[in-house]
């Protein structure tokens, strides 16, 4: 059984506390990335989970096997690292074949494990070739070969495609989620890039200050957010966040002041734990709104400062008062320049952040 779990996972640089108490179970063919922005802590949990960094607190399991005193030779690992660290003097079929150098398995089975993995991830063609006769994709693609051919209990892969152009990171994903679903293996992804982490995830688990803020699936992560970190980290353009204040609540909707403006939201039931004239936060993504010709109870009034076309969307920066709105529109939808504008988001993309900065309805 491939399984990851660490149970209060610390680490401690001095006075620094660089990776604080996490908990987290990773299931057997389950790929959990670990995201946020640089210095969280992402990394070293990575490294302690590989034991290239030693816990000052916790315990970790592998395959159900308390790991901690093992070397990372021995917790039975395959890691993927930023700079793929292959051998330059060496062919690509040496390099992958590297990791079986010291197994029982004979020179013949060897091969045949060499041309199987190259196979699947199109490699045949470059075997006999150097690292430096590669491109980068093909790199990164030989590194992910030399951690599948030793059938590891799990993967590890620290910014993997982080040194790929657009158009490479782009196809490595879907290259490299191929690969893991058919593997069966626990793997932890550590990326800073949501776009890598939303859509090579079947969980994703976002750090903030060595601290795990929210694990769940990237639909969860993405229409729920446990607190306004997670909210504003995770989506791009980034979720409109806009302070303001509960006046009432009444079936179903709930009347907030938003930048000097009243405006009437459709709100679920938790928000009526909340008190009137409580502060609270309204979140709203870009492509929640829409235009409407006049005002109504639920509209925003907004005003356009500046235009950025996006090919089929154009990004809207509008202002409220001080506040900036962030609005997608369709590329027909044209607009203006200081042009005033009446938005409304839809019901069922509003959400309501406490003053604690936790979420308490959708």
């Amino acid at each position: 059984m491939g399984s990851i779990q660490v149970e209060n996972l610390t680490k401690r640089f001095g006075a620094l506390t660089a990776v604080d108490a996490v908990h987290m179970r990773i299931e057997e063919g389950e790929v959990l990335c670990l995201l946020g922005p640089s210095g969280c802590g992402k990394t070293t949990t990575l490294r302690m989970i590989a034991g290239l960094e030693q816990e000052s607190e916790g315990d970790i399991f592998i395959g159900g096997k308390q790991v901690n005193h093992l070397s990372p030779s021995d917790r039975d690992i395959a890691m993927v690292f930023q700079f793929y660290a292959l051998y330059p003097t060496l062919t690509v079929g040496q390099n992958i074949g590297f990791p079986l150098r010291s197994s029982a398995l004979s020179k013949e089975k060897i091969a045949s494990r060499i041309d199987e993995v190259a196979k699947s991830l199109q490699l045949q063609e470059v075997l006999n070739r150097t690292p430096g006769q590669l491109g980068e994709g093909e790199k990164q693609r030989v590194a992910v070969a030399r951690a599948v051919i030793r059938d590891p209990n799990c993967f590890l892969f620290d910014e993997p495609l982080s040194r790929l152009d657009v158009t490479l990171r782009q196809t490595m994903r879907g290259e490299i989620k191929e690969i893991l679903n058919g593997l069966s293996k626990a793997t932890v992804i550590v990326t800073h890039d949501q776009l890598e982490a939303l859509t090579m995830a079947d969980r994703i688990a976002v750090m903030r200050n060595g601290a795990i803020e929210q694990i769940a699936t990237p639909h969860e992560i993405f229409t729920r957010p446990a607190n306004l970190f997670v909210a504003g980290f995770i989506g791009t353009p980034a979720m409109n966040l806009i302070p303001g204040t509960l006046k009432s609540l009444s079936e179903g909707q709930g009347n907030i002041d938003l930048c000097g403006q009243h405006v009437s939201l459709t709100v679920g039931q938790e928000i009526s734990r909340l008190s009137q004239d409580t502060s609270v936060t309204v979140g709203i993504r870009p492509r929640a709104f829409k235009l409407v010709s006049e005002p109504t109870e639920g509209s925003l009034a907004v005003v356009v400062d500046l235009i950025e076309p996006m090919g089929a969307e154009t990004l809207i920066h509008a202002m409220v008062e001080d506040m900036e709105i962030r609005i997608v529109l369709e590329r027909e939808q044209q607009v203006s320049v200081g042009e005033k504008l009446n938005v409304v988001s839809r019901a069922d993309q509003v959400l309501i952040f406490d003053n604690e900065e936790r979420l308490v309805t959708s």
